[in-house]
């Protein structure tokens, strides 16, 4: 096994292309963001600078012993504790990631994506570390093939306009606070994706920010679906204001931008947490079925940390080369 790593994402997305596009729901996290990352940068931005993380982001892949691309992962979240997201992995692979990331002193505070590879990531970085691994969420990927449209509720579909724009900031940061409260969980503010104003109505520019409009002109409604990544779209977040909840809109609106993503030519998916039956019920009354279960892990400081330590060459071969 070795490790490529990568400081931009244009490179990484040529080596890890063809696993990428072999399972591309999979991999719609990684693949969507690196490519989000790539336009940003070809149009002259950088937000990453404005995220003040004690290391620079990073994308890898993971090579067999023929030299085949077999996973990968990026840690490029910009929130703490700036966790990697991670395709499925050998655990080899995961623990030599580890090793390879405390070895040269960066902390990783966090590891989301498939198990059990993120799992491993998490725990050997406590073993290194002497810290105590805790699951924050378990997450669960869908995919639609066919989707059951309810019929619409009054209002209309819009997409969003640039004066919309604080309302979808807005929106983005009560989504997450509502969201651990309908998971049974302590809200955490500062958790999930996070979003500017800038980075808002670049996605409204995107044409990937959709509201649903009482016929009043209430707007109570938000839904975003992403531009393909390898032919998969992926929807989300979805968010209905309580007092606007129960009429059916947020059901009606993500089955309606499936239908058009399908009838598109795209995969559609989107993802869930776990511990909210309300959202897993819904999505499965529109078509969408389970396609792999996730978590996200947090790494959190206790005990006596072991000092930074090498793989040997025999497990795994470290190329710890930045490509531009």
């Amino acid at each position: 096994m070795e490790l490529e790593f990568f400081d931009t994402p244009q490179p990484f997305l040529e080596a890890a292309g063809d696993v990428l596009a072999a399972d591309p729901v999979l991999g719609s996290v990684i693949a969507s963001v690196s490519e989000r990352t790539s336009r940003e940068l070809a149009d002259g931005r950088d937000e990453w600078l404005e995220v003040d993380a004690p290391f620079a982001r990073w994308w890898a892949v993971v090579r067999d012993g023929s030299g085949e691309v077999v996973s990968a992962a990026m840690r490029t979240a910009p929130f703490k504790p700036y966790p990697t997201f991670s395709l499925p992995m050998p655990d080899d692979a995961a623990r030599a990631l580890a090793v390879a990331l405390h070895g040269r002193g960066e902390l990783l505070g966090g590891a989301n994506g498939a198990l059990p590879g993120a799992e491993v990531l998490a725990r050997t970085t406590a073993e290194l570390t002497g810290s105590e691994v805790v699951v924050a969420k378990a997450t669960r990927l869908w995919e639609a093939t066919t989707v059951h449209v309810p019929p619409p509720p009054e209002g209309r579909l819009r997409l969003a306009t640039e004066d919309d724009a604080d309302l979808v900031l807005a929106w983005f940061e009560a989504f997450h606070v509502e969201a651990d409260e309908q998971a049974g969980r302590e809200p955490d503010p500062t958790s999930g994706e996070h979003n500017t104003l800038d980075s808002v109505l670049v996605r409204i520019r995107e044409g990937v920010e959709w509201l649903w409009e009482l016929p009043d002109g209430t707007v109570a409604h938000l839904t975003g679906a992403g531009l393909p990544s390898f032919g998969v779209a992926r929807v989300g977040p979805v968010y209905t204001p309580r007092e606007h909840r129960g009429r059916g809109i947020a059901s009606y609106v993500v089955g309606e931008l499936t239908r058009r993503g399908l009838e598109a030519g795209h995969r559609m998916c989107l993802f869930t947490d776990r511990a909210n039956p309300t959202s897993n019920k819904i999505y499965a009354s529109l078509g969408y079925e389970p396609a792999v279960d996730m978590a996200e892990h947090l790494v959190r400081p206790g005990g006596a940390p072991q000092p930074p330590r090498v793989v040997p060459r025999e497990h795994v071969s470290l190329d710890s080369r930045s490509h531009d």
